[in-house]
């Protein structure tokens, strides 16, 4: 198969329409899409990606009123964060309904729906005229694509097309909410922080994983969001340095490194982390030194990504 590049969403939406795949840029990071409603696109994602099939995916929509052919209800908590935030880097876990395939859901009841803000993304949404389900656009368990040209080096030949847009705006995943109750509970952190969600549904809180049980969202069972190089959380006074080694964080180190990427916030830092992690693998880095951040507002989000990462 050969990938096809293009800039205009109008011919990647042709794709969709025609049972393929297309990666795409979105705020957060490149998606890999394909039409919610048809089984054998959706299992081209899953082959495509390497992807374990009891991975769910998340249906992104490119108007508010598709929203209801994904979903048996929108619960009145998913309705108040619809109003507030929509478009946004957030996604809300809703009962599907009946027509979204179970491959799409890893045979849950539930599916995941977020509209985008990137422009480019909703112009190719709005071509497309059907929800398009799209995980990260990387091979699983590689750090995600937030260039179309990381996009590229993953899946070149695996996919039908990539929709080149700029580098991403945020970074990291969107923040993943589970709406199916009266409590709100984040599955994912992401860019809309709890602080965020809070200011508009106070009850809302951050769901712990339990060992054995079946997931909600995307980013919480497998391998994700990890490098070929180990991956070490520090904070900037512990610096344990070893040969081929690389350092990101806020605050200039003490010690040389073969490669240092000093970020200007915690924004900046969530923005190149993962571009970062795959310039390192490039170079041949063996060791990542990431420096902590304090857990607040999108730093959050960092943290699990960094943990995760750390953990393979």
């Amino acid at each position: 198969m050969k990938t096809l590049l293009t800039k205009s969403p109008t011919e990647a939406a042709e794709f969709i329409k025609n049972g393929g795949i297309v990666a795409f840029p979105t705020e957060t990071v490149y998606g890999l899409g394909a039409n919610v409603f048809d089984e054998t696109a959706v299992a081209k994602i899953f082959e495509a990606k390497q992807r374990p099939n009891d991975n769910p995916l998340i249906a992104h929509v490119g108007n508010i009123e598709q929203i209801a052919e994904l979903t048996e209800k929108i619960t009145p908590t998913a309705q108040k964060f619809i109003e507030a935030f929509f478009p946004a880097p957030l996604t809300l876990v809703l009962p599907k309904s009946a027509r979204v395939p179970l491959i799409a859901t890893a045979n849950l009841d539930t599916i995941g729906v977020r509209m985008p803000r990137n422009l480019l993304a909703q112009e190719f949404l709005k071509s497309c005229n059907v929800p398009v389900v799209a995980p990260s656009a990387n091979l699983s368990g590689k750090p995600s694509p937030t260039n179309w040209q990381a996009v590229f080096e993953d899946l070149d030949s695996r996919i039908d097309c990539i929709l080149q847009g700029e580098m991403t705006e945020i970074g990291l995943e969107s923040t993943v909410v589970d709406c199916t109750s009266d409590l709100p509970l984040i599955l994912r952190s992401g860019a809309i922080s709890l602080e965020d969600l809070r200011e508009i549904v106070p009850e809302t809180e951050i769901y712990k994983v339990k060992k054995d049980e079946i997931v909600r969202s995307p980013g919480l069972k497998h391998r994700h969001y990890s490098p070929s190089a180990k991956v070490v959380l520090i904070t900037n006074y512990e610096l344990r340095i070893t040969n081929s080694s690389a350092f990101i964080g806020l605050n200039n180190p003490e010690n040389e490194f073969d490669l240092i990427k000093i970020c200007d916030s915690v924004e900046d830092y969530a923005h190149e982390v993962f571009a970062f992690f795959r310039e390192c693998d490039a170079r041949k880095i063996k060791t990542i030194y990431c420096e902590i951040v304090d857990e607040k507002g999108i730093g959050a989000a960092l943290m699990d990504r960094l943990r995760r990462a750390s953990e393979s």
